[in-house]
Parts: structure tokens; C-alpha cells; sequence
């Protein structure tokens, strides 16, 4: 017999479900860990940064995670197309990103966030790091930090990004890349209530990318819990271009043999050549298959079409979107991709110790074997201590909305009817359901499926569970 008492817990347990949609992420060894079940998490991922570097505009109250009804839209489009992540390169920590965090937690989407930004003064500079190294650039990323740390889909956070890219800058930079990661690893560890991973990404110019990764990756004197340590890797690949590549002319048999004895998470942080277009996206059967499961996925460059031509949508100014045929292509490609390897444990781990850094690890002459990092600067060494002054701090918000207000077309130009998100119960993540999103023009919305029990969201008394809360309680008064 149908119990009312019984259908409102249910109810409850749901809408709850859809705030915290996702469980934290940490690092174990070689792979990307659900903190709480200990399963093997894989990057799916998206770079994304509406309106390019020009969204950001701190000085406005925008950047590209303030907009709740422009992440409702962005996150229906990512859900149907099957990413788990987004990379998000410029944000201001002193707005609010309630909406946005909370809609793509919703959906089961991970974000991992750079601490830096292209104003003076917000990242560490290529050219004289020593300059750049100081308490209103730390500050800034403890900001960002607080700002982010309490959303359970927060992945982790770059301290840089592609500070090294020649033999140029590859003696005095990877020092202070250290020296910042020490000095968020330890500020998180001092007033973040949850360890969050910390890692860089590297541009991938092969005289200097090995050297790089063996530098940031080693532990000083031996020291396992060595905090300058990088707790992740990312790489900006761009090698695999066209149809015509293979696993071996774009060099990633080469990237496989060079990571295959990492000692941290590696994984594309950037990926997506668009010398042949519209663009195939072959690589990604070769990145998520058997060969490459030492690495930990990557992120597609990027979601909205932009001056560098690797738009996914093309992003109207009356807010509209519509799918260009690399969206068409890379659902093709997720939509083929055999879930149980991605999903399933790293055969190829290795419980290796982090070698000690050391002469022996850097190839090049011209690549810096200092590891004497630079001191914390006495005032930094404080705000790690006690925390910044009433910083901006997150927090998860109820998602109300789930229909996107503005209109999406898909490659065909046809409308996408209905399109909606749909929110995933608690633990689940997204993944590719094998949807069409633009073929038919249909638009039956971003139907998701999930990594923890791989079904859909289910309904409660058939009622679909992005139903509004007042008109599912009268529902189930009806019930009763």
C-alpha cells in the first residue's frame, strides 16, 4: 500500500540528492579516487571560459561563473554531451558563484579551477617570477581557494599554467611554481576542512615537458608529505590533429612510456587540435582506451567558440547557442567510448614512492636541479597560519530552475525543444548516455546517465524528479 509517510522521505531524499549531487575527489597514487567509495575517477572534461579571456571582468561583478540562468544553459548542453569536469581559467574570488557551483554539482559535473588571472599582479610572472612572488598575489589565490573549497565538486585547483614553456624559462620558474603549491596545499591544510588536490599545468613542448613533470613531481630530501609537491599534472596536448593521426605519429605512445611511472595523476588539461576542421576528435577513443589507462582523461579546448577557433557552440548576444559540428563530433566520440575502462581500476598503477628529487631526474642542462624552494614571505606564513580576514566563502544553494529560458539550436538549426537539466541523486557523477543532441533536433533535453549505479535519475511515483517541490507535495497529498 502506498505510504504517504514513505513517498515524503523519498521526496526529500531526492531534492536533497540534487544539492549535493557529487562526492569530493582526491588523489591516490596514479589515479583520481571518490573520496568516500575509493573508485577510479576518470576526466571527461570540458575547458571552459565563456566570452574567452574578455568574460572575465572582475571590475563589472562577471566572470564566467556568475551568471546562474548562462550555467543553467552551458550545463544542460554539457550534460547531454556526457562530461564529468569543466576547467575554469579566470575567475574573481570575491563574487558570488553560489548558482553556478550549485547547477553543475546538480548535474554531476566536477570543476577544477585556476587560481590565476591575466590582470597584473594575478598570476606569477613568466619573466621574473621572484617579482611576482608576494602577499597580494597569495592572497588573491587563498581567496579563490575559500571561495571554492566548499563545493563538493570543487576537483582541485591549478597553481599555474604554462610558466615553463622553453628552456628560457625553465631555471628560475619551476622553483616558485613549488613554492606556490606549497603555499596552497598548506593554507588548505590549515583552514579547508577537506583536502583538496593541487597541481599545474604544463605546456607540452617536448625539450622541457619531461623534465617539467620530474621536477614538480619529486619529493624533496624523500619526504613523501613534502608540500611544494604537485599533487597532480596537466598537460596541453595538441599533438593528435586530424583523422590522418594515430596513437604513434601524434607521439602519445610517447606520453604513455613518459608518464607511465607517475607517481601522480596525469591527464590532458588541455586537448583538441584544430588544424583539420570541423574537427573529429579520433584521440579520444585512443585517450580513454586500453593503452592509455595510466593517464587520468583530459578536457576538450574548449566549449564556446572563440578568437583561437576551437568552439564547440557559438554563444549569441542575446544569450542564445547554437552546437557547431565539433559538438555533434565529440558526442559521436564520448557516445562510443566503453564505459567499463573508464570506470574500472588502473591495471597499469604503480605503487611506486615519489622518487627523491635530485640531479639524476632533469635531462637538460638548461633545466633548473635547484630545489631549494623560496621561503613563505613572513606576512604569507601568517594568512596560512590564521586564515584570510572574512574571506568570500561558497556554499551549495537549492537549484530551483531546471529549464533552459533561452533558445538552442542544434547543428541542423533546428530548436532543441524541452532542453532542461536533469539533476543526478547524491554520489553520481555524469557520464555519455549515448544521446544525440543535435542529430534529430528533437531536443529531448540533457538526459543524464550515472557512474554510480549507471541509470538514469528515477521517478517517484512517476513523477519526473525535476518537478517543482510544491506541485510534487500536492501530488502526493493527492497520492494520499
Amino acid at each position: 500500500m502506498f505510504s504517504l509517510e514513505r513517498a515524503v522521505v523519498c521526496s526529500l531524499a531526492l531534492l536533497t540528492s540534487a544539492v549535493y549531487a557529487v562526492k569530493p575527489v582526491e588523489v591516490q597514487g596514479q589515479d583520481f579516487v571518490v573520496a568516500d567509495t575509493g573508485d577510479r575517477f576518470v576526466i571527461v572534461g570540458v575547458d571552459y571560459q565563456p566570452g574567452g579571456q574578455a568574460g572575465y571582468k572582475p571590475q563589472e561583478g562577471e566572470d564566467a561563473l556568475t551568471n546562474g540562468t548562462v550555467c543553467l544553459r552551458d550545463a544542460a548542453l554539457l550534460q547531454g554531451l556526457g562530461v564529468n569536469t569543466i576547467r575554469v581559467y579566470n575567475v574573481d574570488p570575491t563574487l558570488n558563484h553560489d548558482d553556478c557551483a550549485s547547477i553543475f554539482n546538480a548535474v554531476g559535473i566536477y570543476m577544477l579551477m585556476d587560481v590565476n588571472a591575466p590582470f597584473g599582479g594575478e598570476s606569477l610572472n613568466r619573466a621574473d617570477p621572484e617579482s611576482s612572488y608576494h602577499v597580494g598575489y597569495l592572497s588573491r589565490t587563498f581567496g579563490v581557494v575559500e571561495a571554492f573549497a566548499p563545493y563538493p565538486n570543487t576537483l582541485g585547483f591549478f597553481a599555474a599554467n604554462e610558466v615553463i614553456n622553453d628552456l628560457g624559462t625553465a631555471d628560475e620558474n619551476p622553483r616558485y611554481i613549488r613554492a606556490v603549491q606549497r603555499d596552497l596545499k598548506n593554507y588548505i591544510k590549515n583552514n579547508i576542512d577537506r583536502a583538496i588536490p593541487v597541481g599545474y599545468s604544463a605546456a607540452d613542448v617536448r625539450e622541457v615537458l619531461e623534465d617539467t613533470w620530474a621536477y614538480l613531481q619529486c619529493a624533496i630530501d624523500g619526504d613523501e608529505d613534502d608540500m611544494s609537491r604537485s599533487d597532480f599534472f596537466g598537460l596541453n596536448s595538441y599533438s593528435w590533429c586530424g583523422s590522418d593521426a594515430t596513437f604513434d605519429t601524434s607521439g602519445y605512445d610517447d606520453l604513455v612510456e613518459m608518464f607511465g611511472s607517475s607517481t601522480i595523476p596525469v591527464f590532458f588539461s588541455e586537448y583538441g587540435c584544430n588544424d583539420v576542421q570541423p574537427r573529429v576528435f579520433d584521440e579520444v577513443q585512443a585517450l580513454y582506451g586500453r593503452q592509455m589507462t595510466s593517464l587520468s582523461g583530459g578536457l576538450v579546448y574548449e566549449y564556446s567558440q572563440e578568437e583561437a577557433d576551437f568552439g564547440l557552440v557559438d554563444i549569441h548576444s542575446n544569450g542564445s547557442v547554437t552546437l557547431r559540428v565539433d559538438f555533434d563530433n565529440l558526442q559521436g566520440q564520448y557516445n562510443e567510448l566503453d564505459l567499463s575502462i573508464i570506470q574500472s581500476s588502473n591495471d597499469t598503477a604503480v605503487n611506486l614512492e615519489p622518487p627523491e628529487c635530485g640531479r639524476s631526474l632533469i635531462s637538460s642542462s638548461q633545466f633548473s636541479t635547484d630545489f631549494d624552494i623560496p621561503e613563505t614571505p613572513d606576512d604569507v606564513a601568517d594568512l596560512i597560519s590564521n586564515g584570510l580576514d572574512d574571506p568570500n566563502r561558497g556554499q551549495i544553494v537549492d537549484v530551483d530552475e531546471t529549464e533552459v529560458p533561452m533558445e538552442c539550436y542544434g547543428t541542423n538549426g533546428n530548436v532543441l525543444e524541452d532542453l532542461a537539466i536533469r539533476p543526478l541523486p547524491e554520489d553520481q557523477s555524469n557520464t555519455p548516455s549515448g544521446e544525440d543532441t543535435s542529430g534529430g533536433a528533437t531536443g529531448t533535453g540533457a538526459a543524464p546517465s550515472a557512474t554510480s549505479s549507471g541509470a538514469a535519475v528515477p521517478a517517484v511515483g512517476g513523477v519526473p524528479q525535476g518537478l517543482e517541490y510544491g506541485a510534487f507535495m500536492a501530488f502526493l497529498m493527492w497520492l494520499a
